[in-house]
């Protein structure tokens, strides 16, 4: 899994997969926890702000886009924010920011 994604534009699949740097494969430190996904276009300007799946214990996070998450091309800024059973709350990726790409396609209108 990667820092970057690429997506085009109108598309709802693939979803965005993250495997969160910190945990080793069957740590169940994500049990009990609850995952949001926020994306951000580059004036940061909110354009996603929603639930987001523990894919597995082992770490891996995943967004299922929604109609209309995809409708702009452009570059966003994107973090999964994890709360744990506890309430501590985490954000992912810790340095910066995961960059998603959604580009043109070449149906539909213009980019």
């Amino acid at each position: 899994m990667t820092t970057t994604f690429e997506i085009k534009r109108g598309d709802t699949s693939p979803g965005l997969e993250y495997k969160l740097p910190i945990y080793s494969e069957g740590s169940g430190v994500l049990t009990g926890a609850s995952v949001r996904f926020l994306m951000r276009d580059r004036g940061f300007n909110q354009v996603v702000d929603a639930p987001a799946d523990i894919h597995d214990e082992g770490g891996v996070v995943r967004y299922a886009w929604a109609d209309g998450d995809t409708d702009a091309s452009g570059v966003y800024f994107a973090e999964f924010e994890v709360t744990y059973a506890d309430g501590a709350v985490e954000t992912f990726p810790a340095g910066g920011w995961l960059t998603v790409t959604v580009m043109p396609d070449l149906g539909g209108a213009a980019p």
